[in-house]
């Protein structure tokens, strides 16, 4: 066979260097954690195959005109997908919990402080002001604000964040758990949380993303896309006269950005990008983001009932649901609730969080797009 002719069909081969076939390992260790661990499917599977077609030598897939790069460059770096994709989770989020238990919207707002500390720390370690906040916002357990921000501010970093960013949050039930036993004794995890079940109107739940969006547009300006597109799609919801629309980005418009996001994402994920130290501290300080958020609502629940009334107090299990990993980490308080006392229904006031926590995780996005660029 003619020299030049096999070079040319079996390039590839002769190309595969030991980053190349390290990151075909990782690729497929992604797909197999969405297929039989079923761990955040949507987005690992696409990530996974998607870095498998990145890291094939000479793949016509990236570079230039290859397809993922060009999607890349019209869904992400535009901020199109992330966004398309907050429109899909306001029109699947319903507020009528937190409304009937307001109080339970402070731990979406405790269960940040995860975000915060990681900056300080992912400073100390070397990356700049910027790529510390992209990867602090993995804390919030919300894939598309730690997309966007990330978009904004470390695009070097986009890889590495998302796949931490989804990664631990189909891994909530397994982090969340040892570290609220750690926190609580038996005797809080059993406590009885009394709730309101009064009617909420409709016109509430239709003036809610309104007001939201301009209150916080008005205070950050640039968190209104951030804010805006989820609150938009919550109005679509709740407004009543487009059903058919609400469904359909509930589900049409959810699926077919979501395969879009992850597949180009993993453009990013090439081994040139990928295998460096910083890759593995990202990851690192992503759990560390993950951990420090749980702890904090926890420990925010029991400063509470120190000043609450006996009848008024808080399971503090509850506080650790103010993350954004909804509905995961609501569905881990109630079982764990369950295990300490069969008797104990606590899903309603952990989803109440939960959903504070999406709201939480939102704001805290837009208030770091909005202060960063001022202190870099």
């Amino acid at each position: 066979m003619n020299s030049g002719l096999f070079t040319s069909f079996f390039s590839g081969i002769l190309s595969l260097g030991i980053g190349e076939i390290i990151m075909l390992l990782v690729g497929a260790t992604l797909i197999y954690l969405a297929i039989k661990k079923n761990y955040e499917p949507a987005l690992l599977l696409p990530i996974g195959f998607g870095t498998l077609m990145a890291n094939i030598p000479f793949s016509s897939a990236v570079g230039h005109d290859g397809a993922l790069t060009v999607f890349f460059n019209a869904g992400i770096i535009t901020e199109i997908f992330p966004l398309l994709i907050f429109v899909a989770v306001g029109a699947m989020i319903d507020f009528t919990p937190l409304f009937r238990n307001p109080m339970l919207l402070l731990f979406g707002a405790a269960a940040q402080f995860g975000i915060f500390m990681t900056m300080a720390f992912a400073t100390l370690l070397g990356f700049d002001l910027k790529e510390a906040a992209s990867i602090g916002i993995i804390g919030a357990a919300d894939g598309p604000t730690s997309i966007y921000v990330a978009t904004r501010f470390a695009q070097n970093l986009l890889g590495p964040i998302s796949v931490a960013a989804y990664s631990y949050m189909a891994l909530v039930p397994i982090i969340q758990p040892p570290i609220i036993n750690a926190l609580t004794t038996k005797q809080e995890r059993m406590i009885r949380m009394t709730g309101h079940c009064r009617p909420i109107s409709k016109t509430t739940l239709i003036l809610f993303p309104i007001i939201v969006t301009v209150i916080a547009g008005l205070i950050a300006p640039t968190s209104v896309a951030l804010i805006g597109f989820l609150m938009f799609g919550n109005l679509i919801r709740e407004c009543g006269v487009l059903n058919s629309l609400s469904k359909s980005a509930q589900n049409e418009l959810a699926n077919l950005v979501t395969i879009l996001l992850g597949i180009t994402i993993a453009s990013t994920m090439t081994a040139d990008s990928f295998l460096k130290v910083d890759t593995l501290m990202i990851l690192g300080l992503g759990l560390f983001a993950f951990i420090f958020d749980t702890a904090g609502g926890v420990l925010f629940a029991k400063l509470l009932n120190l000043v609450l009334p006996k009848h008024l107090k808080v399971n503090p299990m509850v506080g650790a649901a103010g993350i954004s990993a909804f509905p995961m980490s609501a569905r881990v308080i109630q079982k764990m609730g369950q295990d300490n006392d069969p008797n104990n229904y606590l899903l309603m006031y952990a989803a109440s969080a939960n959903v504070g926590g999406q709201i939480g995780s939102v704001i805290a996005g837009g208030i770091i797009l909005a202060i960063i660029p001022l202190l870099s």
